[in-house]
């Protein structure tokens, strides 16, 4: 059926791919793309369903204070990131495994969060149910930073340099589809269609179950994806050339300056929920917040299906800057919002700047990161991004929060507070790009200045040498124009 309307309206799966804007190469095909996309879908449905959630279930049903509902985050993004950079990274670059781990990962985090579900019912007390739930999600991360590395590593392998960025881009519009879909459905089973009461969703399950059955259905798909890694004499001559070279101060820097970024950034996303669904603030419904967070969602879609035309326009570094300054206005509309309208758009511009960072920041790394050395590495560049979810609430936005409170500041106030700190962090990390672009362009600069003084050396040699030896060079550029035209 699907051949016969593919015949009638001139669609192929070549036209999608052109559509994506995706190019096939190191054996990636159009069904890898599709199949890749496909487990992107999957993984940001569960996501936004899942976490869009939790906070206010552990703040305002199971009782917890606002600095332990980021413990939900930073217990298991320390986790991820131990287990990336000491266990996974390295296994993944001994054995060069991504799509291996990629599976396996998922399914054990698929298993693991059901009994997360089923041990956080067992206690009496709501405070230790809260705190059942933020351990089992520690193990949990265990198995999805087996996920996390593998994913990353894939990616790079099967993908060069010139096309990264995009691809994140393209990644990021799918998985926004994933996403907005995944919050509304969240939305609608936390307080069960509005026929039960606010955090019924998770205390009976229904949220547990859906996303482990996704985590399960998720790996279908990679099961058909190329297994990854590079060559072994690659790797070997790889590791030959660079045997003294570990970390490049590039790369450094960029760490630097994306720890400032996303622990800015992040510091604040876990308790946004809680900020909106304030009694004397905004007081608004999950339905309403599904809406809100979704606003993000189409910016990430939108922007994405662009990012490739802005890549190539301008360069990574610039492009990052760009993405950080739109989320330091982003997060100043949610200090200053009074009404819902200020929230919505800021919600929208902290969207795109999230595709802008994820794909420029991603490219860049890729760039500085050795082939062979890609799964210890990316777990370090991973680690910036998966511990902004966590450490800066925990210990910056929950703690200003909680402390304002306790000194007598109202509540809207006291969050207010925290964005304002959030941009601050960000504001650090734009000075260190700018310092990095600085840096980069003294580079290019010098190598021109190298390039022109070389060429201008060689040009007054030969026409210093004689008539003779001038021919000869001649005659040689010709034969060698000659052997290149009838190469290509």
């Amino acid at each position: 059926m699907f051949k016969s309307f593919r015949i009638r309206v001139g669609f192929t799966w070549k036209n999608l791919a052109e559509l994506v804007g995706v190019s096939y190469v190191h054996n990636t095909n159009r069904r890898t793309f599709l199949n890749i996309s496909s487990f992107q879908v999957l993984a940001m449905f569960r996501r936004g369903l899942f976490y869009s959630f939790l906070s206010i279930y552990l703040r305002f049903f199971l009782g917890l204070s606002v600095t332990e509902t980021t413990f939900f985050a930073t217990f298991p993004m320390v986790l991820n990131v131990l287990f990336q950079t000491f266990v996974w990274g390295v296994i993944s670059d001994r054995y060069q495994l991504r799509r291996t781990l990629i599976i396996l990962g998922e399914i054990s985090a698929a298993i693991s969060t059901f009994f997360v579900w089923y041990i956080h019912t067992l206690p009496e007390s709501k405070h230790v149910a809260g705190y059942a739930i933020i351990i089992g999600l520690s193990i949990v991360e265990i198995f999805w930073s087996m996920s996390n590395v593998g994913w990353s590593a894939l990616l790079s392998d099967l993908y060069p340099e010139d096309k990264r960025a995009g691809l994140q881009g393209r990644l990021s519009s799918i998985g926004a589809i994933g996403r907005i879909i995944g919050v509304w459905i969240g939305g609608l089973a936390y307080d069960g269609l509005s026929h039960f009461y606010e955090g019924w969703g998770f205390h009976k399950g229904l949220l547990f179950f859906i996303a482990s059955g996704v985590m399960l259905v998720s790996t279908i798909p990679m099961l058909f994806v190329p297994e990854g890694g590079i060559n072994k004499d690659v790797k070997r001559s790889s590791l030959q050339k660079n045997e003294e070279i570990t970390i490049s101060r590039q790369f450094l820097i960029l760490l630097l300056a994306m720890i400032f970024i996303n622990f800015g950034s992040n510091s604040v996303a876990l308790i946004k929920s809680q900020y909106l669904s304030l009694d004397e603030g905004f007081n608004v419904s999950s339905s309403i917040l599904s809406y809100i967070v979704n606003t993000s969602s189409v910016a990430i879609f939108i922007v994405g299906l662009f990012i490739r035309k802005l890549s190539n326009r301008l360069r990574d570094e610039i492009l990052l800057l760009i993405g950080t300054v739109i989320v330091i206005i982003s997060l100043s509309g949610y200090f200053l919002a009074e009404k819902l309208a200020l929230i919505f758009i800021s919600d929208f511009l902290a969207g795109a700047s999230n595709v802008i960072i994820l794909a420029s920041s991603y490219s860049y790394a890729s760039k500085l990161i050795p082939p062979e050395k890609r799964g210890k590495q990316f777990a370090l560049f991973n680690a910036t991004f998966f511990l902004s979810w966590g450490i800066p609430g925990t210990l910056v936005a929950g703690p200003v929060v909680d402390q304002l409170i306790k000194s007598g500041a109202n509540q809207i106030f006291s969050y207010k507070m925290s964005f304002l700190t959030a941009a601050i962090l960000v504001t650090i990390g734009a000075f260190i790009l700018l310092f990095v672009i600085k840096t980069n362009q003294s580079a290019m600069t010098r190598a021109k200045i190298e390039h022109t003084t070389f060429n201008q050396k060689d040009e007054q040699i030969y026409n210093a040498a004689p008539k003779e030896a001038r021919e000869i060079k001649q005659l040689q550029e010709i034969d060698f124009n000659k052997s290149a035209h009838s190469t290509t």
